[in-house]
């Protein structure tokens, strides 16, 4: 009896340890795990946006200068943001005084540096207007033809538009620039020339090449509800080139010349001398040319 309980236990041991000894085997097995592919992932380049989508290269800007009351150089980028903003003060300008808004608006380009100009930016004057003697506002001292002459000071851009309007109406001598067509900027342009606005000799083809390169006579069509045109610009810079012959009968104006120093030089009177030259006031730039004789 004893032996057969013996042996029972012996029998039971022995299949209890091979049960065991299965089950330790099962659980080995999983640990042999596949190689993780999530570092294959991470070694992938990171795709990155095209250089010209990250950073647009800037478009060329053409730069001119323009040299009237200050000489400054603009882009082409800072003369229409110019025009955006005082085209409406233009046109109202040309409806109720008859002033040409593609004149006025070249001419405050030229004259005030679209806007840049030292001139233009202390004293809010676009059009380079000097005092004279029937101003009776504030002015600031500025230097042109002479040193520390004396400007317009306007509070803002839309007095200096009106102003510009009322001065022209206001003297006889630019009285044949209204009898003109409403839309003649050339006629304009020369007229202002020849009734003493500038001094410069280029001026008029000055203003006519700003005009056509940005096509500001569109906003005098607009203005007379007429069908606009485009100009092709002419070629303005061959026409500013062209040498002019001194003689004997002539001068050229140079830094620190007046008036007075010039009548003095050649024994002439300061008002033969505006006279012969088409001078209203005493306003001469360098590099003008002055008949003598």
């Amino acid at each position: 009896m004893i032996k057969k309980g013996l042996l029972c236990f012996v029998a039971v041991l022995f299949f209890s340890c091979g049960s065991n000894k299965s089950v330790i085997q099962t659980t080995k097995a999983p640990t042999k795990r596949p190689t993780p592919q999530v570092v294959k992932v991470e070694e992938k380049p990171e795709v990155k946006p095209a250089p010209t989508q990250v950073e647009k290269p800037k478009q060329n800007q053409t730069t001119e200068t323009l040299e009237a009351t200050s000489k400054v150089k603009v882009t082409t980028e800072i003369v229409l943001a110019y025009i955006e903003n005082y085209k409406d003060i233009a046109k109202k300008n040309m409806a109720n005084h008859g002033v040409p808004a593609s004149i006025a608006l070249a001419q405050a380009i030229l004259e005030s540096g679209a806007g840049t100009g030292t001139l233009c930016r202390k004293a809010n004057n676009h059009f380079g207007i000097k005092c004279h003697k029937d101003w009776n506002g504030p002015g600031v001292n500025h230097d042109d033809d002479e040193l520390q002459e004396c400007f317009r000071q306007y509070e803002n851009a839309y007095d200096s538009y009106q102003d510009y309007a009322a001065f022209l109406r206001g003297r006889k001598w630019y009285d044949p620039l209204f009898k003109l067509e409403k839309n003649d900027y050339k006629g304009w342009a020369k007229g202002l020339k020849k009734a003493g606005y500038a001094t410069d000799p280029a001026y008029p083809t000055k203003l006519i090449g700003i005009i056509e390169r940005y096509q500001l006579q569109k906003y005098d069509a607009e203005v007379l509800g007429i069908e606009y045109v485009e100009t092709k610009p002419v070629a303005t810079e061959k026409v500013e080139e062209k040498a002019v012959v001194l003689t004997s009968e002539m001068h050229e104006v140079i830094k620190g010349d007046t008036l007075y120093s010039i009548s003095k030089r050649y024994n002439i009177s300061i008002e033969d001398l505006k006279k012969k030259n088409n001078i209203i006031d005493n306003s001469i730039s360098i590099g003008q040319i002055l008949k003598i004789k």
